[in-house]
């Protein structure tokens, strides 16, 4: 396979702390590893439980920095010193940072900037000013790029709103379908509730924030306890946990909701699970929806801004309700408890292997210009 003159990347990101763009970019640096590239994953701080699934073939520089924003004297040094041929950046502040770093430096390697979430939405619940204003600086400072990467069609579009040059946008699906995924989800499980004759379990996997918006999921799942035994369960970590512990416990449904925090690996939750729910306000690109897809799991998903629908064809490969409807969803769930309502096939997951994205992201990478070209 040819790597288009290629022989030399660094992958940029703030950390490994589990979330989907951080995961992405550990399937690339493995995929760009096995077409014989050196990889260089750089970190502005080497922590977080994905660090633990870095290929050993791919080498982590750790930047040491407190903050994304602290990282740019270092990335300066790391580009002036290392010269890689290309780079690619992924989440809005290290991209913005990845740009000045590229300029500062004067260094002459390609520079792909990966946007991953809708961005105004995302900024309009920032908890912070520098998320507020993260649109403005993306329009000033995107176009230094020399594409840019979003990985569905509806951040395109957001992208394009923002005043991106349709022709430097190009849009790569996240890198999801691995064999690895497939090996991990046989793995055994020993949580109690997953053994023969216990109630089917709800599944939903996320970060415990503002964006995924458990607290639909959970009151849902109150009105389908009313009319059937079944457990939720909800992986992730996140600031929002003491809330939803409340809720749950408001609820009284403390007996029938898990909530066991971040796990190494959901995937042999999702392929067990009787349906994953994804419950989000907004999204980009769901990673956790394209896996349980993968596995065979029914889906449910809101038809939140972001990629859900687009994963999904419009509801052909899984049910699709309005955000935030409690009743839309519970019955939405019920249906699927009943095997009702939802396809017995899985859409077309092709484009989502890892083996396509590396090859649509090597092209981008080298100017060749063979990746899936946005047109607005």
């Amino acid at each position: 396979m040819c790597n288009l003159g290629i022989s030399r990347i660094a992958l940029f990101v703030p950390s490994l702390r589990g979330g989907g763009a951080e995961k992405a970019m550990v399937n690339l640096a493995r995929g760009f590893a096995e077409r014989g590239l050196k990889v260089d994953l750089v970190l502005a701080k080497a922590e977080g439980p994905y660090l633990s699934q870095v290929p050993l073939e791919v080498r982590v520089v750790d930047l040491g920095a407190r903050r994304v924003l602290y990282s740019l004297p270092a990335l300066i040094k790391y580009l002036r010193r290392e010269r890689p041929q290309a780079m690619l950046s992924t989440l809005s502040h290290a991209n913005i940072v990845a740009l000045w770093a590229r300029r500062l430096a004067c260094v002459t390697g390609r520079l792909l900037v990966r946007e991953a979430n809708t961005v105004s939405i995302d900024a309009a619940n920032a908890p912070t000013l520098r998320g507020k204003w993260m649109p403005l600086l993306i329009r000033a400072f995107y176009r230094w790029a020399d594409a840019v990467v979003a990985n569905s069609h509806a951040v395109a579009e957001e992208l394009v709103r923002l005043g991106i040059p349709p022709d430097k946008i190009m849009v790569i699906y996240n890198p999801v379908v691995t064999p690895e995924l497939f090996a991990r989800a046989e793995e055994p499980v020993d949580h109690p509730w997953f053994r023969p004759g216990e109630p089917p379990v709800i599944l939903g996997v996320g970060r415990l924030t503002k964006q995924k918006d458990f607290p639909t999921l959970i009151r849902a799942f109150a009105l389908v306890r009313k009319e059937c035994r079944a457990r939720l369960m909800i992986l992730g970590e996140g600031e929002d946990r003491p809330k939803i512990e409340a809720l749950v416990r408001e609820l009284g449904l403390e007996e029938d909701v898990a909530m066991p925090g971040f796990v190494d690996n959901p995937y042999k939750y999702m392929k067990r699970a009787a349906v994953f729910v994804l419950s989000s306000q907004w999204e980009g690109l769901p990673t956790v929806l394209i896996e349980a897809l993968a596995l065979g799991t029914p889906v449910i998903s809101t038809d939140c801004p972001g990629g859900s629908a687009e994963i999904l064809e419009n509801g052909r490969w899984g049910q699709l309700v309005p955000v935030g409807n409690i009743r839309a969803l519970a019955g939405a769930i019920l249906a699927a408890i009943e095997d009702k309502g939802l396809p017995a096939a899985v859409g077309s997951l092709e484009k989502f292997t890892l083996e396509r994205t590396v090859e649509e992201y090597l092209a981008t990478l080298s100017g060749a210009g063979k990746g899936v070209r946005y047109a607005s």
